[in-house]
């Protein structure tokens, strides 16, 4: 197979920033995919109704002309979040999710949950309406590994939360272990998971392995082999719990390489086309429309996207910019380390 078209995808989980960073990157989603679910970690946070309103008109603001693109706002969870704002945020259509970050658990996150008791009255209403919760799965205590903070989160918050919150609707964002694929695949339609683009390319030896490499570095830490081919298995199976969310999280230059750099890797810009070159690879192109076009708006109970997007292959390999101009320093794209023949179609 050498074309395929599909609906037009949406990515489930994208981060923006704001200012001239959002001007900057804001495109390259907009070329490609439909709609997004925004992360709402700026600074400050996400955390009202009107805040993700203001927060959805500088998006749209920053969108080229005749873009045909969504975003989907949501709210960034804190221990005094208000129940009755995240429903009327729901209510009136503009809110699709609401985030949960355990409190330091990456950029930006200062803000987010230590006392998970104090946010139950948020999550009971939110079971109440169906608005699901978006989890970064990871403990931040310092004693747990961080290669083994999504495993232990399972346990220790997100198993005791779904049994206390009957009927609460959950996705485990950027899913990066067998045992976060197992887990999922456990649990019943009340639950769904996004796989980035990057965790399905790269483990901890792209980070480490003949030096630092800190436009690989994330958060979640890129794992072991063995957690990166249950992730290629997952996500390329069809099964509806997991679909795509890149987790695109764009930092200038000056930002990553540096003593103490930032975690994210900038994958907007050539997803669709490293996807393809993955499910062609397992031999399962005809699974990329469910990964990356049906299963989430499945989740989140909305249309499949009208419009479609077609991947082409050739003898060519595919070129991109290795980066994306911001106003001071630029972002790197994500380089998967190896050639790609597939070519979105114009």
């Amino acid at each position: 197979m050498t074309q395929i078209t599909i609906p037009r995808p949406d990515d489930w989980h994208l981060h923006l920033r704001d200012g001239a960073m959002l001007k900057a990157v804001a495109p390259e989603t907009a070329r490609h995919f439909g709609r997004a679910i925004i992360m709402p970690n700026l600074v400050p946070p996400v955390v009202t109704g009107a805040q993700a309103s203001a927060y959805r008109d500088r998006i749209l603001k920053a969108l080229p002309e005749g873009a045909e693109f969504e975003p989907l706002m949501v709210l960034y969870l804190t221990e005094d979040t208000d129940p009755e704002d995240v429903a009327a945020a729901h209510a009136s259509g503009l809110v699709k999710a609401v985030k949960l970050y355990p409190a330091g658990a990456t950029t930006n996150s200062a803000s987010g949950v230590k006392d998970f008791d104090k946010v139950r009255p948020v999550l009971e209403k939110m079971a109440e309406i169906g608005l699901p919760l978006c989890v970064h799965g990871e403990v931040t205590a310092p004693e747990i590994d961080i290669f083994d903070r999504e495993a232990v989160f399972i346990d220790r918050v997100l198993d005791p939360v779904l049994r206390a919150v009957k009927g609460l609707r959950v996705v485990m964002e950027h899913v990066t272990t067998k045992d976060g694929v197992e887990y999922v695949k456990s649990q019943g339609d009340d639950m769904g998971a996004t796989i980035t683009t990057h965790h399905l390319i790269i483990n901890r030896n792209h980070i480490l392995v003949g030096g630092i490499k800190p436009h690989y570095y994330c958060l979640p830490v890129a794992k072991r082999e063995v957690h990166r081919l249950a992730l290629v298995e997952a996500a390329t199976s069809g099964n509806p719990h997991f679909f795509l969310g890149t987790d695109s999280a764009p930092h200038t230059d000056n930002a990553k390489e540096n003593p103490c750099g930032c975690a994210g890797c900038f994958t907007a810009t050539n997803t669709m086309a490293l996807l393809a070159h993955i499910f062609e690879a397992e031999g399962k192109l005809e699974k990329l429309a469910k990964f990356a076009s049906e299963n989430g708006p499945a989740f989140y109970r909305l249309p499949v996207n009208a419009a479609t997007l077609t991947l082409t292959k050739t003898d060519e390999a595919a070129q991109w910019p290795a980066k994306i101009a911001v106003e001071d320093s630029p972002v790197t794209v994500f380089d998967p380390g190896f050639p790609c023949f597939w070519h979105v179609q114009d």
